[in-house]
């Protein structure tokens, strides 16, 4: 059965790196006793080490142990003996570029469909949705396929933003954009705003969090989703 937290981001305002999710983690993680990280994603500035040192810390506070995936010899193997995964924000070309790279993005849907629990956050995020062309980072590098986990029957928008009523700003919203993807692709697209996470449970999608969600569908007026929505019928 899968289990999955799909969470917009790693850190909310005034809080520090996840916790606001430390409760839930700990309870999705519960029988586990080391986290799998994979730090694909982070382009330049911070190393893989630093990343993975960075992520120990949050796990350290509900006793969890963190290992990085560049640690291992043979990822594919690294992926498939985890006890638990989560994957981190960062830039999304990037991140889908190296999974492809080192052979691992089949791997690591197998895993997590055969009941691995996964957490992703942003850029990982982003991965467990149908393909990547919804994400909002800049296109610094070429992946072999905008395909991606397809975990959830849906796309995300991580961060998503609402117009600024007040701004005079005159640049593209992301509903804007969102809906530009429509026009050429009827995949659903989630906005998921900060402090917002899907709660994945078996065939259960539930949105989690204290904020409402925006549902983008091609041709169909955008829809607020309320929390404890069940989104599985997105698949069906």
């Amino acid at each position: 059965m899968k289990k999955l937290i799909i969470a917009s981001t790693s850190t909310i305002h005034g809080g520090s790196y996840l916790d606001y999710l430390l409760a839930t983690l700990e309870n999705h993680f519960k029988d586990c006793s080391e986290i799998l990280f994979i730090p694909y994603a982070r382009p330049g500035g911070i190393s893989h080490d630093d990343y993975t040192a960075n992520v120990r810390q949050a796990f350290a506070k509900i006793n969890l142990t963190v290992k990085g995936l560049h640690e291992f010899e043979n990822p594919v193997e690294g992926i498939q003996k985890a006890q638990g995964i989560f994957t981190g924000g960062g830039n999304t070309f990037l991140l889908v570029t190296q999974l492809y790279q080192n052979k691992v993005m089949d791997v690591l849907a197998k895993t997590v469909e055969s009941g691995t629990p996964y957490l992703g956050s942003s850029a990982g995020s982003n991965i467990t949705g149908l393909t990547m062309q919804t994400t909002n980072d800049m296109p610094i590098i070429y992946p072999p396929s905008f395909k991606t986990l397809g975990l959830i029957p849906f796309n995300l928008n991580p961060h998503y933003l609402d117009p600024d009523t007040n701004s005079k700003h005159m640049g593209e919203t992301r509903e804007t954009r969102i809906k530009e993807f429509h026009a050429f692709n009827s995949t659903p697209v989630l906005g998921l705003r900060e402090g917002s996470w899907l709660e994945v449970s078996g065939e259960k999608i539930i949105l989690k969090g204290n904020l409402t969600a925006r549902l983008f569908q091609q041709n169909q007026t955008p829809v607020e989703l309320e929390p404890e929505t069940d989104l599985a019928y997105l698949g069906k």
